[in-house]
């Protein structure tokens, strides 16, 4: 059995190419990386207050830690998973991006499911200990799964007995727009964060140019292209992130709600760019799951963010809002949606 997690050689690689050129030497610079959240996190930050933001950013980062936790006995996420079949009282971080994050399972019809973790821990992904499970299994955990017996009220949650749920399709994203908040609380107008892939921007570059941010090629180690953005999140979701190979076949760990097996619906990986870090995490998940006629057919009829697609063909597909700020590398090329 082969295994593979390249997300984080691949967030280093990409956080070189992002910060490329970013600022001259007439520019305060304050950089901070350091590991969080089972990954890779780095921020640059530009100007005078970086120091006092970036400092802050890390507390922030270990404090959602500490409470999006679905292995540390003092989370509530803990507290929530093991307090099944009653309420549970969480912070308000969390009742947050708990309601939040189950108003996208609902708009995605389910193609995202804060309740999956049983079925995701059974293939191994939660420690790194690969297998695939009997269909039997997987029938068996999926009894217990359904965002919509997730109940969120004032500062209390609850899931039926049996039930357990996870936040790795949102918790970075939610992160990112806390330290965004942080660095703007803190006088901070340009500053880039990358939360191993999550990348977020705030502001331009200090000349006013965009940021250029580059789209990991799923099938290798380039990228399909650059994209140009200023002020908003680029979140990806990639069957190359964590797998495992055996027989021949790849296994991924972004499973499919409805048959309890990794997401195989024609994509290989989406990004989605948007204003909410939050949002662009969790949806790059549920646009995966949903494959790629789904996912052009959603964003037709909602048109709140950008989304570039890659087809287990090769296909690169880039939505309307962005077509014009997509340089692809040599040799792609790319359908417009619209």
């Amino acid at each position: 059995m082969q295994k593979q997690n390249k997300k984080s050689a691949a967030a280093l690689v990409c956080a070189a190419i992002m910060l490329a050129g970013c600022a001259g030497p007439e520019n305060k610079i304050t950089s901070s990386s350091f590991i969080a959240m089972d990954t890779y996190i780095s921020a640059t930050l530009y100007g005078d207050n970086g120091k006092e933001a970036a400092g802050k950013i890390k507390e922030e980062i270990l404090r959602l830690e500490g409470l999006f936790s679905v292995t540390d006995e003092k989370s509530d996420l803990w507290r929530i998973n093991h307090t099944a079949g009653g309420n549970a009282r969480v912070s308000p971080d969390t009742a947050e991006i708990i309601g939040k994050t189950l108003e996208i399972c609902e708009k995605s019809g389910g193609a995202l499911d804060i309740t999956l973790y049983p079925v995701v821990a059974e293939w191994g992904f939660t420690g790194n200990e690969y297998k695939i499970p009997g269909e039997d299994i997987l029938k068996s955990l999926l009894e217990n799964t359904d965002y919509r017996r997730v109940k969120v009220t004032g500062d209390t949650v609850s899931v039926p007995e049996g039930f357990q749920i996870d936040l790795g399709a949102s918790a970075k994203g939610y992160a990112g727009d806390k330290i965004i908040g942080i660095m703007k609380a803190e006088g901070v107008s340009s500053a880039i964060v990358n939360l191993g892939g999550n990348v977020q921007t705030l502001g331009a570059k200090p000349d006013g140019s965009d940021w250029n941010i580059g789209i990991q090629d799923p099938f290798g180690e380039g990228y399909i292209g650059t994209l140009r953005v200023k002020d908003k999140a680029v979140v990806t979701s990639g069957g190359y992130e964590r797998y495992f190979e055996e027989n021949g076949k790849r296994y991924w760990h972004i499973i499919d709600p409805s048959d309890g097996y990794p997401a195989d619906n024609g994509i290989v990986s989406a990004t989605v760019i948007g204003d909410s870090g939050m949002f662009c995490d969790a949806m790059s998940t549920a646009l995966f799951v949903m494959g790629t006629d789904k996912s052009q057919e959603y964003w037709r009829k909602h048109r709140d963010f950008e989304m570039i697609l890659v087809g287990d063909d090769g296909t690169v597909t880039v939505s309307e809002g962005i077509y014009e700020s997509f340089s692809p590398s040599e040799g792609v090329k790319v359908d417009l949606i619209k």
